[in-house]
């Protein structure tokens, strides 16, 4: 247990130097080079801003592995190489997969690339990882379904990665909030893991971390006018999409054992916001005639926005409720069934939203009559 402590905290360590260290080297050059994010009326940002703070995702992660792998081989420890192994078709699904939604997200950031394109490739990479082992096989009881044979799991893995990616990328619409609701979730994963004694994913979720962290400060703290202020692009949103499924998957398929937590809940429970609001925003679309894929200002973040409150208050309030559905669930999981935790989850979110429309109608009129 303390050895793979030491070696979660040196790659989640390494991770967050790495990245503060590339980071900065990322703007220098997107400034000399007029590399910025455009604006436009859907946009909420204002000035010249970098997008490309998710290049220094994938190098710094596999990275980190990579150094603190050879390290164990160089001291004689051989038990991070066998987790490795062990996990070593999903690993090389997972780094493929990576690279190649990495490579579509810098042309996207860098010249634009059509939706279309962009869902050939994550189907492709969704291909990679069901290959890789990392597919349902099970629903965990939700709708009552337990096992689920290849024919439908397989597809329905599909269709549930590139909607994950989709809906990590989408939410990312105002600072901190897509790096937010994924480090809160990666945190939970890596504990996860790491109670499941599952040590490559949990390695994975750190690292993650690790490189969220400095991004965090650099995209919520930074300074326009100081050039320190950088978005993670389509690079950066697709790489942890993608992350975020593998582990999402893995959790909710792991099996529990003896533990006192089920791992289905703390699978999909961080991911609620970002899933439930493409469902609504994707609906909402289709209800007015519009395609579903073309970008509006219906999400989440930008409701609160229309209600009245600041890009960061926005970003807060909605991380923050997003732990809480977490801890909620975990909770009620402890005494109810898990489709009955699945229909309240259901209910907070339709109830939060409607509520969420009246307060905007209202603030309309007030600002009309007034």
């Amino acid at each position: 247990m303390a050895y793979w402590s030491v070696n979660l905290l040196i790659i989640f360590s390494l991770c967050v130097l790495l990245a503060g260290v590339l980071i900065p080297q990322i703007l220098l050059i997107a400034y000399r080079k007029n590399l910025f994010d455009e604006v436009d009326e859907r946009k909420i940002h204002k000035g010249s801003i970098p997008r490309l703070g998710g290049l220094a995702f994938e190098p710094v992660i596999m990275l980190s592995l990579a150094l603190v792998l050879g390290a164990n081989m160089m001291m004689g420890y051989s038990d991070f190489g066998t987790a490795l192994t062990h996990d070593c078709l999903l690993l090389i699904a997972t780094f493929c997969s990576m690279m190649m939604l990495y490579l579509i997200g810098i042309a996207d950031d860098l010249i634009g690339i059509k939706y279309r394109a962009k869902f050939v490739v994550q189907i492709a990479c969704a291909v990679l990882l069901i290959c890789g082992g990392a597919w349902f096989d099970s629903l965990g009881g939700i709708f009552g379904i337990w096992g689920l044979h290849p024919a439908i799991g397989y597809p329905f893995t599909a269709i549930v990665i590139v909607f994950l990616i989709n809906a990590i990328n989408l939410i990312d619409g105002i600072d901190g909030l897509a790096s937010g609701l994924s480090s809160i979730a990666v945190i939970i994963f890596g504990i996860s893991f790491f109670i499941l004694g599952e040590y490559a994913l949990s390695a994975i979720s750190f690292a993650a971390l690790g490189v969220l962290c400095p991004f965090f400060y650099y995209n919520v703290f930074g300074n326009v006018q100081k050039h320190s202020k950088i978005f993670m692009g389509d690079t950066g949103s697709l790489t942890i999409g993608l992350i975020l499924c593998i582990l999402g998957i893995k959790l909710f398929t792991a099996d529990p054992g003896e533990l006192s937590f089920n791992p289905v809940v703390l699978a999909f429970s961080p991911l609620i916001i970002p899933s439930f609001d493409v469902v609504r925003v994707y609906m909402l679309r289709i209800r007015q005639h519009r395609s579903p894929f073309l970008p509006d200002k219906t999400h989440i973040h930008h409701k609160l926005l229309a209600a009245g409150l600041r890009p960061r208050v926005a970003m807060i309030t909605i991380i923050s409720v997003s732990a809480a559905f977490t801890i909620l669930n975990l909770l009620l999981s402890s005494i109810m069934n898990i489709n009955f935790v699945v229909v309240i989850d259901i209910v907070l979110w339709v109830v939060g939203n409607i509520w969420l429309s009246n307060l905007i109608s209202k603030r309309k009129l007030a600002e009309q009559q007034a």
